[in-house]
């Protein structure tokens, strides 16, 4: 019994990091599965914007242990008042430069990453799960848990790794569908 609850354990160790977004709730976090158990588990849950409504960023903040959260475009004033447009999180001794991506394109992103002195960019706005380079900055985007549009549905965790910071993007449900090490 002991060994099981051992391995059991092991399994479950929580991500240091998650990263969520472009929720575009009314009333709810729209949070089940893994991605909520990620996000309860998680010692900071950096949101990328896009909540819609206090209601769904008091959810959130209900959920999360620590909340670092950006404001996005289709945020309400409410939302836009208790939020900034960017932010940094240091975390895994890294810093992220974290903002919702409608405001920056490519070049813009690259130099606010190096403007906030940041080793790697979290956005959204796209609704797009991906894990890429922009100028010589790593860029995360965790797509959507709950309004994915034409993209798959996602959520990133973040940890460190033996060579580097490993971030997986996952379902809701918690299949890891891509993996790079930063």
């Amino acid at each position: 019994m002991w060994i099981r609850l051992l391995f059991a354990t092991a399994r479950v160790r929580p991500a240091v990091l998650v990263v969520i977004g472009d929720t575009h709730g009314s009333d709810a976090t729209h949070l089940t599965g893994a991605a909520l158990t990620a996000v309860r588990e998680a010692e900071t849950v950096v949101h990328t914007g896009d909540f819609s409504t206090a209601a769904v960023l008091d959810g959130f903040e209900r959920e999360a242990t620590t909340l670092a959260a950006v404001h996005g475009n289709n945020d309400g004033q409410a939302v836009r008042e208790r939020l900034p447009g960017t932010r940094v999180v240091t975390a895994l001794d890294r810093r992220f430069v974290v903002a919702h991506g409608h405001e920056h394109d490519e070049m813009s992103l690259s130099l606010l990453a190096r403007q906030e002195d940041a080793d790697a960019a979290l956005v959204g706005h796209s609704h797009e799960p991906h894990i890429g380079d922009v100028g010589g900055t790593s860029v995360v985007n965790p797509g959507s848990h709950a309004d994915p549009r034409w993209h798959r549905p996602g959520y990133a965790t973040v940890e460190n790794a033996p060579d580097g910071v490993r971030v997986d993007l996952r379902t809701p449900d918690g299949e890891t569908f891509a993996t790079e090490t930063l």
